[in-house]
């Protein structure tokens, strides 16, 4: 019988390099021991174990949640199968002494183990545990919901866009300073990263990388690919991959307007054969990563199709199961001006003006499919605020959007040349007030069933009369048993309380700067069925005037 083990070697990968040589004891089962405990077990790729098969270490890739799900094997003289449920129950809370120590309890050695076959079991432990920490891993590829309004990984578990715009990571960056720069943002909650495969100017060596290398061989732009350059892109998309990131990946980034910033002139210069043939190089190559999305275009949507859709039709003959969407131009209606594009799988909106009233206006007019903010103002540029910010990522988000790509100046060039000055180095902006706030906004929708919200439109938010200053965007689940209002430079809303489920009783201020709840107290008005919450306090803890209201059927 044929094992398959693509999930389980994904899944392994993480914690390979983190665990000294002679110790991994998590190989599959043909190449470790021979005998296994009486029962039957299953590793992440459905694989099953049975006594005396020879398919052994049936822990065999699970570096995150699926560790914590199956069994163990015996390393070498013999350990029985033991579930453990103990530690799945306190998955998302277990500090790493916890996990050990729950482990150990669970374990239960023959006579004959010895000694140094436990410090292997503890060691592969320790080092599964810093991935182990993130309750909601992805297992790719994504897929479309069954609504068809958001992205849910192979296991039916949605996911939330939460992205980082990293253009010339692997353009400017060394491996080494990419791998901190990936730890970075893996442990600050963002689970997905914009990426150029070829960068053009913002990067310090544009269009060769750190290591000098071109992507392709020269006056040879598309038609003869450099393999050693994409082999550097290899190793950092790797480590995204290794670290659970999903990774929009521009293949051509053509610049605005088709100017000298992107590769529009240089495809011109190719013509659709030679776009198609890199295209299908692509394909071929990267079709390994399913954790992969490609992204045509680039700030600009040519009057003429054609090499667009030769790039990507070139990919989705080499890889037809890769999802394909597009940056446009700032402002394009993505749904009718791509409308012909039968390679698009995801929609997107760009914009510097109001999210959210963008974002609405696509949730209710465009096509029933899923779209995310891929671009708006980013920090450190137009004088954005940290309250920008998090209007636009809320608003997108609370108005139908199925996540949201921040933006950091000089984070999405790092040490190239930007558009703006540059007022910090990328390592000092790691820890921006914006990505702070990124923070704060992944862990409160990790709290809640997000994916059942949807714009309230009308239902749940009253109109203050006489109209107040600020906004109040809402969004709302079906049963109504769960609502969402993000308020900007807005002391009170009200509610229509007959939008809710009578079982939602539960309010709570959340303080998108600190990432803190306080109580909310509701506050009666003379209208029946209409009740009216007033921010906590004038400022939030960063000095700015942003809260958001939970009402919830659930503490």
């Amino acid at each position: 019988m044929a094992l398959y083990f693509e999930k389980s070697n994904q899944l392994c990968r993480p914690s390979h390099h983190r665990i000294s040589g002679g110790t991994h004891t998590y190989a599959r089962g043909e190449v470790q021991h021979p005998i296994l405990s009486p029962g039957h077990a299953w590793d992440a790729d459905g694989n099953e174990y049975e006594r005396r098969r020879g398919n052994h270490a049936v822990e065999r890739g699970q570096a995150d949640q699926p560790a914590l799900e199956i069994t163990v094997c015996q390393p070498a003289h013999g350990l029985a199968i033991v579930w453990l449920s103990a530690l799945r129950k306190r998955f998302s809370v277990a500090s790493a002494y916890e996990l050990l120590q729950s482990a150990i309890s669970n374990w239960r050695p023959t006579a004959d183990l010895s000694r140094k076959y436990i410090y292997r079991l503890l060691l592969l432990f320790v080092s599964l545990y810093p991935f182990a920490a993130n309750a909601q891993h992805t297992i790719f590829p994504l897929r479309i919901s069954e609504n068809h309004r958001y992205l849910e990984d192979a296991t039916g578990r949605p996911f939330l866009i939460t992205g980082d715009s990293a253009w010339s990571l692997i353009g400017d960056l060394s491996r080494e300073d990419a791998d901190k720069y990936l730890a970075d943002r893996q442990r600050r909650g963002f689970n997905t990263l914009i990426i150029g495969l070829i960068e053009h100017r913002f990067s310090r060596n544009a269009p060769r990388n750190f290591y000098k290398r071109a992507p392709f061989e020269e006056n040879a732009a598309f038609s003869k690919p450099n393999d050693a350059y994409f082999d550097d892109a290899d190793w950092i998309l790797q480590q995204a991959r290794d670290r659970g990131f999903l990774v929009l990946l521009t293949p051509a980034y053509m610049g605005v307007n088709g100017g000298a910033e992107g590769w529009y002139q240089e495809m011109q210069a190719a013509g659709p054969d030679v776009l198609k043939s890199y295209g299908r190089y692509l394909g071929e190559r990267y079709k390994k990563y399913n954790n992969v999305i490609w992204v045509q275009g680039g700030d600009f949507d040519p009057p003429d199709r054609t090499l667009a859709n030769a790039l990507a039709e070139g990919i989705a003959e080499t890889d037809p199961d890769a999802f394909q969407t597009i940056h446009a131009r700032l402002d394009t209606d993505v749904a009718l001006n791509w409308k012909a594009a039968s390679w698009l799988n995801l929609d997107t909106i760009y914009t510097y003006g109001d999210v959210a009233a963008k974002s609405l206006l696509r949730y209710i007019t465009g096509p029933v499919t899923p779209f995310f903010l891929i671009e708006s103002i980013y920090e450190e540029e137009h004088n954005a605020t940290e309250q920008n910010i998090r209007a636009n990522a809320y608003g997108a988000i609370l108005s139908g959007a199925c996540g949201q790509i921040f933006g950091n100046n000089p984070i999405w060039h790092f040490g190239g040349p930007g558009v703006f000055e540059q007022p910090k180095t990328w390592q000092e902006s790691l820890a921006s007030r914006g990505t702070q706030s990124m923070t704060h906004l992944k862990a409160f929708f990790d709290k809640i069933a997000w994916w059942t919200l949807g714009p309230e439109q009308g239902k749940l938010l009253v109109a203050p009369n006489p109209l107040l200053p600020g906004e109040a965007i809402g969004s709302l689940s079906v049963d109504g048993t769960l609502a969402v209002i993000y308020l900007s430079d807005r002391r009170s809303v009200a509610l229509n309380m007959a939008s809710l489920s009578p079982s939602a009783q539960q309010a709570h201020w959340f303080d998108p700067s600190s990432g803190k709840f306080s109580e909310a107290v509701p506050k009666n008005t003379d209208k029946a069925g209409i009740t009216e919450f007033q921010i906590p306090q004038e400022r939030n803890s960063a000095g700015f005037s942003d809260w958001l209201l939970m009402v919830t059927n659930r503490n």
